[in-house]
């Protein structure tokens, strides 16, 4: 988590998740033990005429429109749901971060992060005077004498992307307490304190990232360039229509046996997606011998129609589609409208707790 020195706990904060095609924005506030619902919104690119804020699959500059222009889209939605809280908490995509893990030798707390750098060297195809490493203990064995072998989850963040929130901030006159990877926020949002390792996957416009998390930990983290986009960009391409008209007509189909073309174009996504989870299910089995019977969805593509029942089906596991406002409260005649986005705003959702932390 890259923390600002003016930011701190606050009474409201917003959670904001600029994604490829769509900027979600939630409002919490903190009054006692309660966390409320003060707000949420969101814009689409459809709606502001542009193609995508954010392109390709790479740890470079991750916008494709300038700064002024995402801000033009955040101020709207603040306007338009009358947002008042100052204080954000961006949401930085797993695409424009690294994620590497590594076991370290015994040795004292205070040696570990002079080690942790050297190690990040091995592991960061970049300079490490062009990014800004994060890093927490996942695991530390007993040891002697106050020495402890350690396993290490790290995460690097290029200082370009950095460069890039707080200019948006600044245009926004917003006050950044954070900038987190997006796979915290979704832990923060959606895992329990107490849960025996899971897999938390978040099928996104422009990628999926399948993550083992265990009491709130993260274990491991694997991300890919597949995603919603690219089914609906094969439809579009199927039916010779555009990318939006696309998009509307992927809301009616089904994952299903049949052999429709469009059927079967979606099937071969969701099955690429299937064989990475299974992968990396196996491989977490195989390092820590403990399997996992759960997954939990997260991004817009899980509430696509038949997806969770055919997940269930080929990964013989219970899946879970993920609520990140269960414990929030709100109008109660909002819950039809939360459990329909729930997925989607998991990050935002999680960015705003960060505020409140």
């Amino acid at each position: 988590m890259i923390k600002f020195p003016f930011g701190g706990s606050s009474k409201s904060a917003l959670g904001i998740d600029i994604g490829t095609f769509s900027i979600k924005i939630v409002d919490l506030s903190r009054k006692g033990e309660r966390t409320t619902l003060e707000n949420y919104g969101e814009v689409t690119t459809r709606q502001i005429g542009s193609a995508a804020f954010r392109s390709g699959f790479n740890q470079g500059s991750s916008f494709s429109l300038s700064a002024k222009e995402i801000a033009q889209g955040i101020q709207a939605i603040l306007l338009d749901a009358k947002m008042r809280s100052k204080m954000v908490t961006f949401s930085i995509p797993d695409f424009s971060s690294f994620f590497t893990s590594f076991d370290l030798p015994p040795m004292t707390k205070e040696e570990l992060p002079k080690a942790i750098n050297f190690e990040a060297k091995q592991h960061i195809p970049l300079s490490l005077s062009d990014v800004v490493l994060d890093w927490q203990v996942i695991e530390s064995k007993n040891g002697d004498a106050g020495r402890l072998p350690n396993k290490i989850i790290l995460v690097a963040v290029p200082k370009e992307i950095i460069a890039q929130y707080q200019e948006i901030g600044r245009v926004c006159n917003l006050t950044i307490a954070a900038l987190e990877a997006e796979v915290f926020g979704l832990i923060r949002s959606l895992i329990k304190e107490d849960q025996k390792a899971i897999i938390l996957l978040d099928i996104g416009a422009q990628s999926t990232t399948i993550n083992i998390v265990e009491n709130k930990i993260l274990r491991m983290s694997h991300s890919f360039d597949i995603g919603g986009k690219d089914l609906t960009q094969e439809i579009a391409n199927l039916n010779n229509i555009d990318f939006w008209a696309a998009e509307e007509l992927k809301k009616t189909q089904k994952i299903s046996s049949n052999q429709e073309p469009i059927s079967q174009i979606i099937t071969s996504k969701i099955d690429l997606i299937l064989a990475e989870t299974e992968k990396i299910s196996q491989t977490f089995f195989q390092r820590e011998n403990k399997a996992i019977d759960t997954v939990v969805l997260a991004g817009s593509t899980s509430l696509f129609p038949g997806l969770k029942e055919y997940f269930v089906l080929k990964l013989n596991k219970q899946v879970i589609i993920g609520d990140p406002f269960v414990n929030i409260f709100y109008p109660q005649i909002l819950t039809p409208a939360l459990k329909e986005i729930g997925p989607s705003f998991a990050i935002a959702v999680g960015m705003a707790q960060r505020g409140l932390e």
